[in-house]
């Protein structure tokens, strides 16, 4: 369960919804089927006019998100810090309109610009936010020494 509930003098206190490692995974699945789908959408058309979100699609949304659940999977300290949720709501908020966005530039819609832009800026917010996590909440753990 994504909810947590602790007692303090006898009363629950809901602590905030946090994203699990399994909620990044079962997201970046999502981002794969849009991407593969997409991917056959063009190969069938002919036209590969949105070849640029098919490949956003599957790297910013399959692949990135992917690997911050795995790990956030094997970093709880990272997971259940403010970071992650700041990282997960800017990621999953700014990817949907970057990729709409971007899609409706390439069929030729340049008025999307700014809109596209600042998904860009968002989007990228979340990558610095992710980066921020794995250096200050990722630490070196006993059973993964032989990693460092």
């Amino acid at each position: 369960m994504d909810h947590a509930a602790t007692f303090k003098r006898g009363r629950a206190v809901t602590t905030s919804w946090a994203p699990t490692a399994t909620t990044w995974l079962r997201l970046s699945v999502v981002y794969l089927i849009m991407g593969v789908a997409l991917g056959i959408a063009m190969g069938a058309s002919g036209d590969f006019s949105l070849r640029p979100v098919h490949a956003h699609l599957n790297l910013l949304g399959w692949a990135t998100i992917a690997l911050a659940g795995l790990i956030y999977g094997v970093y709880p300290d990272a997971a259940a810090s403010r970071l992650a949720k700041l990282h997960f709501w800017l990621h999953n908020l700014a990817l949907p309109v970057m990729m709409a966005s971007l899609a409706w530039l390439l069929l030729g819609h340049h008025e999307i610009v700014p809109v596209l832009a600042a998904s860009e800026f968002v989007a990228a917010g979340g990558v610095i936010v992710f980066a921020c996590n794995v250096f200050l909440n990722v630490k070196p753990r006993a059973s993964l020494a032989h990693l460092r």
